[in-house]
């Protein structure tokens, strides 16, 4: 067989409808970025900008902060969209979510340590500026640690254990949400109500490097076991029997999807309901193979939430909305019809 691949993708399974499905997925992603590059609440012409025909403020503006915004938004709608295809493959279960193992609740939790207890104890620290992300992916560590110790590698029945540990996660680390936001003062508890809500705002460049670097190689680590998670849905025992390690595929779907979730939100906040909406929707509107199925997560993301982030910044200025509450909003009735049209199945 002649297989087509790139960026480690094989695409020799793509239909002309999905090659075409993802090629407009694309436009709109380039439409969407033109858009949001050029409006907020202070607006530049495209046309200007690339002709150098702007002020130094303008420049600085847009390279320092527009950018990198925009940038991190891809990532983050990105990354929480393939996270999310790629866990309803492995658990077969199209309610399932990147918070479903409790990765973004320990990141939270890490994050909200330091927004409460980090300008007392860590103010001279060398590294101040990077300890909201450190503390966050040190939580989501912990949590991928948890649940390896927790469920012994993941054996037999390691996927329902995994569904349950994670659940109580999360119910622990709200518990400890709850109690760090009871013994907040007011400064404190604004900045952790606002970033558990969701906000892009106050990235720049040596923040963002890290995230992009984890993000792609975790991209590339995930995208040889795709054509795997097609045949997982055959049931485990059929895919052993097809010569696909399932632990190991297990291993790798798992570890991948909590390090870009960690990544995302230690710089993004807690934002819900992208990794469980955008899959569907690309299924829905191509097909269910997961070589079309991740790329399409990929660029549907990455316009959702960039989407969701212009209208963060320009909806009410010149305040800002938290980007959780537009994607909740969006997401949450999605969720419900899900549930309805499963029932009805």
């Amino acid at each position: 067989m002649n297989e087509k691949t790139i960026l480690g993708l094989n695409l020799s399974f793509l239909s002309s409808k999905q090659t075409l499905s993802l090629f407009i997925f694309l436009s709109v992603l380039v439409l969407i970025l033109i858009i949001a590059f050029s409006n907020g609440s202070f607006d530049f012409s495209f046309i200007s900008l690339l002709k150098g025909e702007t002020t130094h403020i303008e420049r600085t503006i847009f390279f320092e902060i527009r950018i990198p915004r925009v940038i991190l938004a891809c990532l983050v709608g990105s990354s929480l969209a393939i996270s999310g295809a790629c866990l309803q493959g492995l658990f077969r279960n199209p309610l399932a979510d990147p918070g479903l193992i409790g990765v973004s609740a320990g990141a939270a939790l890490g994050a909200s340590i330091i927004i409460v207890f980090g300008s007392t104890i860590f103010s001279k620290f060398v590294l101040s500026t990077f300890l909201l992300p450190i503390a966050a992916c040190i939580g989501s560590g912990v949590v991928i640690f948890l649940l390896f110790l927790l469920t012994k590698g993941f054996g037999h029945q390691g996927v329902t254990y995994m569904l349950l540990v994670g659940i109580a996660i999360n119910a622990i680390a709200s518990v400890g949400i709850g109690i760090l936001t009871f013994i907040s003062t007011d400064s404190e508890l604004r900045g952790l109500t606002f970033w558990t809500m969701g906000s892009f705002g106050g990235i720049t460049w040596p923040l963002l490097l890290p995230a992009i670097f984890i993000i792609i190689i975790a991209f590339f680590f995930l995208s040889p076991v795709l054509r795997d998670l097609d045949i997982l849905q055959l049931g485990e025992s059929e895919a052993k029997s097809l010569g696909i390690d399932v632990q190991k595929l297990k291993y790798r779907v798992i570890f991948t999807s909590a390090a870009t979730v960690g990544a995302s939100v230690a710089l993004s906040g807690m934002i819900g309901f992208v990794g469980l909406v955008v899959p569907h929707l690309v299924r829905l509107i191509a097909g269910v193979n997961h070589s079309y199925v991740i790329i399409g997560s990929a660029l549907l993301g990455s316009s959702l939430m960039v989407i969701a982030d212009l209208l963060a910044r320009t909806l009410i200025q010149p305040a800002e909305l938290p980007v959780g509450l537009i994607t909740s909003a969006i997401g949450s009735p999605f969720f419900l019809w899900l549930i309805f049209r499963i029932n009805k199945a």
